[in-house]
C-alpha cells in the first residue's frame, strides 16, 4: 500500500497517535481558516509540505495555503470552517467540511454581495512526526463561482 510515493508501513499506529493526528488537522483548519492565524501554516505544515491540489492557482506548498486563507479572510472576514466529519487511519486524516462567511470584500473578481457564501469540501492530509506533510483536496469551486455570480447556476 502506498501514500503518495512512499509505502505505508505504519498501520500499527496507536489509537492515541491517530487521535492526535485528527486533533492536529482540526486545530490547523480552525486556527488558519476560522481564526485567520496565518502563522498556523508555519506551526502545522512541514517545511517540505506538498499540496497536490493547491487551493490558489499558481501558489504551491505552504505559501499557497497561506494565500488561500488570507484571500478568504479578506473577502469574508467572518469566514469559518464547520467540521462535518473527520476520519483517520494510519497517517491519513480525511476532513469533510462546510465553510461559510459573509461576502464583504472582492473575491475571485467578484464585488462584495453581503450574502453568506458556502464552500463544501473534502481534504485528505498525511501526517508525519506531528506535522502535515501532504494534502489532497476537492472543493466545490463550481458552487462557489455560482454563488459569486461568475458563472450561471445550473438550470434543472
Amino acid at each position: 500500500m502506498f501514500a503518495g510515493d512512499k509505502p505505508i508501513e505504519h498501520w500499527d499506529m496507536t489509537t492515541d497517535q491517530i487521535s492526535r493526528n485528527k486533533q492536529l488537522v482540526d486545530s490547523f483548519i480552525q486556527e488558519l481558516f476560522s481564526k485567520g492565524d496565518l502563522d498556523a501554516v508555519d506551526r502545522y505544515l512541514d517545511p517540505a509540505y506538498v499540496d497536490h491540489d493547491p487551493p490558489v492557482p499558481g501558489a504551491c506548498g505552504r505559501e499557497g495555503m497561506r494565500q488561500a486563507a488570507a484571500m478568504f479572510r479578506q473577502a469574508l472576514p467572518d469566514w469559518h470552517s464547520d467540521l462535518e466529519q473527520l476520519v483517520a487511519e494510519g497517517d491519513i486524516v480525511v476532513e469533510r467540511f462546510t465553510a461559510s462567511g459573509t461576502h464583504r470584500g472582492p473575491l475571485m473578481g467578484a464585488d462584495p454581495t453581503e450574502n453568506t457564501l458556502y464552500l463544501k469540501g473534502i481534504n485528505i492530509f498525511r501526517i508525519e512526526a506531528d506535522k502535515i506533510v501532504e494534502r489532497w483536496g476537492r472543493l466545490d469551486q463550481l458552487g462557489l463561482l455560482q454563488q459569486l455570480g461568475l458563472i450561471p447556476a445550473a438550470v434543472s
